[in-house]
């Protein structure tokens, strides 16, 4: 247990991450873990609030304004690649062997989230882990056409990043002390965005389970 709140503070380590590369590491990310497959794992979610929250503490020497809007380009620039990457590789993708970073589940998963809520899936998806890597690649493979795809694209993006960073940024400026805080406030982010997809998960499993029961 020691050594998970360890972890939480390696995450959270303000100063190691502005070291590590501050702003531009986090235009880095977000374009990563919204358009290249192997950066699913990214914690983008609790990364904007912490941008959000760093700027309010001036700890990001960055105008607020000038990180929301680049950390939108980067959204919107992560999802063409993803779009791109999806269109070229195509049927393909599906047939790829798993490995380390790739997982044909993962585009499943994208592919039933993209059936449950057709283009909005990529507004939406941008809220849930895997799902928000996987949904452009996948809309890629079905080549939806790319002036939707542009609208769902700048919308989705603009919404993630305003309301994560601007949260994180308000609060920040209301509470100052939350910095102190951190991990807390982190690990209550890693929980509310992956407990959605444990129960999708355990949902399609049950659904599964019923139906071979009935078949049998």
């Amino acid at each position: 247990m020691e050594n998970f709140w360890e972890y939480l503070r390696t995450l959270t380590e303000a100063e190691s991450i502005i070291s590590s590369g501050g702003f531009y590491l986090l235009l880095i990310v977000v374009f990563a873990e919204t358009g290249l497959f192997f950066g699913f794992f990214l914690p983008g979610d609790y990364l904007l609030f912490l941008a959000g929250l760093l700027s309010a503490a001036g700890i990001i020497q960055v105008p607020v304004y000038t990180l929301v809007l680049s950390l939108i380009g980067a959204g919107i620039l992560g999802n063409y690649t993803g779009y791109w990457f999806g269109y070229r590789t195509g049927p393909v993708l599906f047939k790829k062997n798993d490995s380390l970073f790739f997982k044909k589940r993962y585009i499943a998963v994208a592919e039933e989230f993209y059936a449950k809520y057709g283009g909005m899936a990529l507004i939406l998806g941008r809220f849930f882990p895997i799902v928000r890597t996987f949904a452009p690649i996948f809309a890629g493979v079905v080549k939806v056409d790319i002036k939707k795809f542009t609208i769902y694209n700048i919308v989705g993006s603009v919404a993630w990043v305003t309301t994560l960073t601007l949260a994180g940024y308000f609060l920040g400026r209301r509470f100052p002390q939350l910095k102190d805080y951190l991990q807390y406030i982190i690990l209550g982010l890693i929980t509310i965005t992956t407990v959605p997809l444990i129960f999708a998960f355990l949902k399609k499993k049950l659904t599964k389970t019923g139906d071979t029961e009935q078949a049998e």
